[in-house]
């Protein structure tokens, strides 16, 4: 062993001061090289400079250590074969260590600007750290086959052909995603904008992602629409922020089924004698759910009980009396039926009961059975309420704003106690509450509201 230490100590010693000296040239190029690098990140302000400093700052030493090893490996003693399987084995190590390094680096960076980005991103950052992770490993493995000498012709045309075919199945997403960028970095569409689409579908939108637009409609639907079909049609986007409802609009409707009581008036007597013992239910039916039914009557009678005097009886002063009474007056069924017989024994009193209806013509009393059903329509702002509006029946805009008077006994309308209590919109409430039901048709009413509501959005 010494003699062969006496024979071999100058093949040993060489690469060992190499070694030693490449050392030494480490600790001190660190040292300066990341010296100056905090100096200069002290006047030039960046956001990834901890990152980088942090990341690198270990590898670079050991960077250095390699290629002091390389370098001793050069000058030694050794054959050319094991000289070659002794670089090529430091190298790829130095390749893994240098793609590991610039890896993480690249992907620390990647999420500190993304996150910076304030715009809708279309697609998670974790899907473009992983996309970058993939490249610098294919880079990386690339690298390492050609220090190996192993030939990487065919492996670039294998990634390239399986490249082609991943683009070719995914072109619908691939297209979703750039249609999404165009989107997000456009700001063309935001969380929160009502928007409206060519096909007639509308709503707010709750999310962009990178696949689709997700649009939440009125009636609580989920529209899911592809960013490449979004970008292509015709989008109406209303952007003015809009006050929130603290408790949101429920529409409902009622359904109304007919009951015949059995019970019937052939004079004005027997008219008000049984208005006095039939249930609310029939009284409802002969003034509400009558003028639900003769909607589009012109002019629209008040209420059965003035229809048949006037057509049956033939008494026009009666039936004019009768028409006079503001059904959306009383809040109560029972103030009503008072109110309408009070008027037919005052006709009584002063001239008796003279007329006759003829037999099948005699005023039949019919109950009114009412079923009420909750909609699929739900507003929190005034844009869902008009949007609601136009879709719901007029079943359920005569149940807010008819029925709704007798059933809350506040003499006004469902619409304008949900613009008062949950938005604070006093005027446009008053200016619903005012309108006289007598002067219009449901649909009338349906689309005066809307103008009012329009008129204030604008």
């Amino acid at each position: 062993m010494i003699e062969w230490l006496n024979k071999n100590w100058l093949s040993l010693t060489v690469p060992a001061i190499v070694f030693l000296a490449f050392i030494v040239l480490a600790i001190w190029a660190r040292r300066a090289v990341y010296n100056y690098l905090d100096r200069l990140f002290v006047k030039v302000k960046w956001e990834g400079s901890e990152t980088l400093l942090q990341t690198t700052k270990a590898p670079f030493f050991q960077w250095c250590l390699l290629i002091g090893a390389y370098a001793a490996i050069l000058v030694s003693m050794l054959s050319p074969q094991n000289k070659t399987l002794a670089g090529r084995i430091i190298g790829s190590i130095f390749i893994i260590s240098l793609t590991w390094t610039f890896l993480s680096l690249a992907v620390k960076l990647l999420q500190t600007y993304l996150q910076k980005i304030k715009a809708p991103f279309p697609f998670p950052i974790s899907l473009i750290s992983n996309a970058v992770r993939i490249a610098f490993i294919v880079i990386g493995v690339l690298m390492l086959l050609d220090i190996w000498k192993v030939p990487t012709t065919p492996l670039i045309l294998a990634l390239t052909i399986g490249l082609l075919a991943a683009v070719l199945a995914s072109r619908n997403e691939i297209l979703n995603i750039f249609s999404g960028l165009q989107l997000a970095y456009g700001s063309l569409i935001k969380t929160g904008d009502y928007i409206k689409l060519e096909s007639g579908e509308e709503g707010y939108v709750s999310d962009v992602t990178w696949r689709n637009i997700q649009i939440k409609a009125p009636d609580g639907r989920l529209i899911l629409v592809p960013n490449s079909k979004f970008t292509k049609t015709t989008v109406t986007a209303y952007r003015k922020p809009l006050k929130k409802a603290t408790q949101p609009f429920h529409f409902h409707t009622r359904l109304h089924m007919k009951e015949l009581t059995g019970l019937k008036a052939k004079n004005l007597t027997e008219l008000a004698n049984i208005l006095k013992e039939v249930p609310d239910s029939v009284v409802y039916y002969h003034t509400h759910s009558f003028i639900e039914e003769y909607q589009y009557l012109i002019p629209q009678p008040a209420n059965e009980f003035a229809l048949w005097v006037s057509d049956v009886i033939g008494d026009e002063i009666l039936a004019e009396k009768l028409s006079n009474i503001d059904t959306f007056e009383f809040s109560t069924i029972g103030e009503l039926r008072e109110r309408i017989i009070a008027v037919i024994n005052d006709v009584l009193s002063k001239r008796g009961d003279e007329r006759t209806a003829f037999e099948g013509r005699e005023f039949h009393f019919i109950k009114s059975v009412s079923v009420v059903l909750t909609t699929p329509y739900m507003a929190h702002d005034l844009r869902e309420f008009v949007e609601a509006l136009r879709k719901v029946s007029i079943n359920s805009i005569y149940f807010h704003i008819f029925e709704s008077r007798l059933r809350l006994h506040r003499g006004v309308n469902d619409f304008s106690i949900w613009l008062q209590d949950n938005l604070d919109e006093r005027e446009l409430a008053d200016k619903i509450a005012v309108l006289d039901p007598y002067n219009y048709t449901i649909e009338d009413l349906r689309s005066i509201i809307i103008q009012l509501i329009e008129e204030r959005i604008k």
